[in-house]
């Protein structure tokens, strides 16, 4: 009979072995998983955030450029609004110039 429970016990041992066996290697398992997923999901994640880091410098690049060419307009419109008011002063300095000459 003590040989007989003996048995039970060394048997509900092992057993006992055997079950932490499969669960320390389905846990083994589920983290390697785990990481893997992990690991995929931060690479999806970093191509994304670069795609659209991409896509944000072309567009600040675009309104960069859109932004010099409205400057470059507007340079461009009030030189020329300067150019036609010191055209129109050089022409009064000019007239009374000649006026002050004449008069002489």
């Amino acid at each position: 009979m003590l040989a007989d429970s003996m048995k039970y016990i060394l048997a509900a041992e092992y057993e006992a072995i055997q079950i932490k066996l499969l669960v320390l290697n389905k846990s083994k398992e589920t983290i390697e998983q785990a990481t893997a997923d992990g690991e995929k999901a931060i690479a999806e994640s970093l191509s994304r955030a670069e795609a659209e880091i991409e896509q944000l410098k072309k567009s600040s690049d675009k309104k960069a450029m859109e932004a010099a060419v409205e400057l470059a307009s507007s340079t461009a419109n009030r030189l020329a609004t300067m150019r036609a008011r010191a055209d129109r002063r050089l022409d009064t300095v000019a007239q009374r110039i000649f006026e002050r000459i004449v008069s002489v």
